[in-house]
C-alpha cells in the first residue's frame, strides 16, 4: 500500500487554515499516487486546545470541518485526528479520534485509549478513553490505527515502590489479537532533548513484539511552550527505519509499505537539536501570535547573546532590536563584547546609560530606607531600571520582549521580578546554563558569532562591584548537575547527596528552588525542550512545606 505522511504544522483553533493545508495535501498526495494519506493527532484543532475543548462552538466547528474535509476524499482516504462527540450519557464529552474518509465521507472513527495525564499532559481532563477494539479493512489491508500514547503503553515508571507501568492496559495487544497487516499511529509528541530517543525504541520495540509494521506521523511546531519536531518515519517489522522524515519543519512523503524507498536523515547532537527547536518556537509564537518585531536588553553576557542569535534567526535581523543599559558597574568590556554583537548580527542597538536614573530612585528613597546599608534592594532597583525602558521600548515600538534567563537562575531564583524576568516569552528558561555555553560554542564552531570573551569570562550580573554568579552559587557545573536530578529525575535530597555531592551544597540548592515557586509562577511561557520544564510540566503548589 502507498500511504502519504503529511507532517504539518497546525495552528490551535485555526479551522480555516488547517482544514486548507489538509486538503491541499490530500489532493498532492492523490496526485503522486498514493492510497491513503495520513495527518497527526488533533491536526483539524491543533495540539492542545485545552478548555477550548469545553466550549460548544469549538468542537461544534471541529465537527463541521472534517466533514467538509471529508468530501475531498475521492480516489484516495484519509486519516484525520480531530475531536469526535461521546454519544454517550455518561463520560466525558469527547473522544480524541481518528477519522477516517474515504469515498467523500466518514468512513470510521476510532478513538484514543490512553489519555496521558503527566507532565504537561491532561487529556482525560476533556476526552472519554476508549475500551473498544477494532480494524479498519481498506484495499485488502487490515488497519490498526492508533493515536499517540495508545503505542506508548511499554513506558515504565519510577516511583518510592520500584518501577510500574505507566499504563495499565496495552491497545495494541488487544489490535493484535485480530491480526492486523500495519499499525497506524497519529501523534502529537513533543521535542525533548533528554528523552529524544525513547519514543523510537518504544515503537521499535512494538514492531519486533507484535512483528507488524508501523506507520508514525507527528506533527511539527510550536505552540506557546510546547515544540514538536516531526520526524515521522515508516518502521518494518523487524524493527528497522527505512523511511524517516525531516525534523523541526515541514515534510511530506509517501512510502510503499511493502516496498519502502530507503530515506534516511542525518544523525545530529542533543545541542544542535535544542538550537533548532528553540529557533522554531519563538518562530511560530510570533507568527501564530500575529507578532514581528523583537526587542531583548543585551548585557556582554553570555545569555542575552545567545537570545540574540536564536532571535534573529527566527525572526531575521530587521525584525529584532536590542537595548544596552550599562550601570557603573558594567565593565567597558561588556558594553564593547555587546556592541560586537550587535554589529554581528546586523540588529538596531542603542545605549541608554542607567546610572543616573538608578541615582534619582535611590535619592528618593534615602528618606525612607534611612541610611540603611546597601543591600539586594539596590541591585534589584538597577535590574527593575533596565526591566522599565525594556518594556518602554516594547510598549512603543510593539516589539515583543524577549527573557534572557536561563532554566538555572530560574530554578534557584537568581533573577529580579519586574526586571530580568521580564518579557513575553522565555526563551532559555528551560536550558540549563551549562547548555547555554554549548549552544554559545556550538554557534562559533565556523567562525566567531559571539565574541569569545562573552563566552569565556565568569559569568556575573554585574550589580556590584566584582559581582560572579558563583558569590551566590555553586558552579554551575556542579549547580546544573543537581538542578537535573531534583527536577527532572524527581529526586530527593538524599538521593542526590548518595551521587558524591556535597550535603551542604545539595540541601541550599534544593531549598532555592523550593523557595522560589513564587517567582515562577509570574514568570513567562517558557519554550520546553526537556522532559520537565517549570510551567505547565510540573505543577507545585507556592505555599507548600517541603521536607
Amino acid at each position: 500500500m502507498k500511504i502519504a505522511l503529511a507532517q504539518l504544522n497546525y495552528h490551535i483553533g485555526n479551522f480555516g487554515q488547517n482544514s486548507e493545508k489538509i486538503i491541499a495535501h490530500i489532493e498532492k498526495a492523490k496526485e503522486q499516487g498514493a492510497d491513503l494519506i495520513v495527518f497527526s493527532e488533533l491536526a483539524v484543532t491543533g495540539y492542545y486546545p485545552h478548555d477550548l475543548l469545553e466550549r460548544k462552538e469549538f468542537y461544534e466547528r471541529a465537527e463541521q470541518t472534517l466533514q467538509q474535509i471529508a468530501q475531498s476524499c475521492r480516489g484516495i482516504a484519509a486519516l484525520v485526528g480531530g475531536p469526535s462527540i461521546n454519544p454517550e450519557s455518561r463520560g466525558k464529552k469527547l473522544f480524541n479520534s481518528a477519522f477516517f474518509m474515504n469515498d467523500g465521507k466518514i468512513e470510521h472513527v476510532v478513538h484514543k485509549s490512553l489519555l496521558p495525564t503527566y507532565d504537561v499532559f491532561d487529556e482525560y481532563r476533556h476526552f472519554e478513553p476508549n475500551t473498544h477494539f477494532s480494524l479498519i479493512e481498506y484495499k485488502g489491508k487490515k488497519l490498526a490505527v492508533t493515536i499517540c500514547e495508545d503505542l506508548w503503553d511499554e513506558q515504565e515508571t519510577q516511583n518510592e515502590f520500584g518501577k510500574e507501568k505507566l499504563y495499565k492496559i496495552s491497545p495494541l495487544r488487544e489490535l493484535a489479537k485480530l491480526n492486523p497487516d500495519l499499525v497506524i499511529n497519529l501523534s502529537a509528541s513533543p521535542f525533548s532533548y533528554n528523552q529524544e530517543d525513547s519514543r523510537k525504541n518504544i515503537l521499535i520495540k512494538n514492531a519486533l513484539t507484535y512483528n507488524l509494521p508501523i506507520v508514525y506521523v507527528n506533527q511539527v511546531g510550536a505552540h506557546t511552550e510546547l515544540i514538536f519536531d516531526g520526524g515521522s518515519f515508516f518502521l518494518t517489522a523487524d524493527g528497522k527505519i527505512p523511511f524517516e522524515m525531516n525534523y523541526f519543519e515541514e515534510d511530506f512523503g509517501i512510502v510503499d509499505t511493502d516496498n519502502p524507498e530507503k530515506r534516511e536523515q542525518p544523525k545530529t547532537g542533543y545541542i544542535e537539536k535544542i538550537y533548532k527547536a528553540l529557533v522554531l518556537g519563538i518562530r511560530d509564537y510570533f507568527r501564530k501570535m500575529g507578532f514581528k518585531k523583537a526587542t531583548l536588553g543585551l548585557s556582554g553576557g553570555i545569555d542575552s547573546a545567545l537570545t540574540l542569535v536564536l532571535a534573529v534567526d527566527a525572526l531575521g535581523r530587521e525584525n529584532v532590536r536590542v537595548l544596552l543599559m550599562p550601570s557603573k558597574y558594567s565593565s567597558d568590556h561588556s558594553v564593547q563584547d555587546a556592541v560586537a554583537l550587535a554589529k554581528n548580527m546586523g540588529v538596531q542597538y542603542e545605549i541608554v546609560p542607567i546610572q543616573a536614573m538608578v541615582d534619582a530612585f535611590e535619592a528618593h528613597l534615602a528618606p525612607i530606607f534611612k541610611n540603611l546599608p546597601p543591600d539586594i534592594t539596590e541591585e534589584n532597583i538597577q535590574a527593575r531600571t533596565r526591566g522599565v525602558l525594556v518594556m518602554a521600548l516594547s510598549n512603543k515600538f510593539g516589539n515583543i520582549l524577549l527573557n534572557t534567563t536561563n532554566k538555572s537562575e530560574c530554578a534557584v531564583g537568581y533573577g529580579t521580578l519586574y526586571g530580568d524576568m521580564n518579557g513575553g516569552l522565555s526563551v532559555l528558561g528551560d536550558v540549563y546554563k551549562t547548555d547555554v555555553f554549548r549552544l554559545s560554542r556550538w554557534i562559533n564552531r565556523n567562525e566567531e558569532i559571539i565574541p569569545w570573551n562573552t563566552i569565556v569570562k565568569p559569568p556575573s550580573a554585574e550589580l556590584r562591584p566584582d559581582q560572579k554568579d558563583t558569590d551566590s552559587l555553586p558552579e554551575y557545573d556542579v549547580l546544573d548537575q543537581i538542578l537535573f536530578s531534583y527536577i527532572e529525575l524527581n529526586q530527593s535530597p538524599n538521593e542526590i547527596i548518595a551521587k558524591g555531592f556535597d550535603e551542604p551544597t545539595v540541601l541550599r540548592v534544593v531549598r532555592m528552588v523550593n523557595n522560589n515557586e513564587y517567582k515562577r509562577f509570574q514568570a513567562p511561557p517558557i519554550l520546553r525542550i526537556s522532559s520537565k520544564a517549570f510551567g505547565f510540566g510540573r505543577r507545585m503548589p507556592l505555599v507548600a512545606k517541603y521536607s
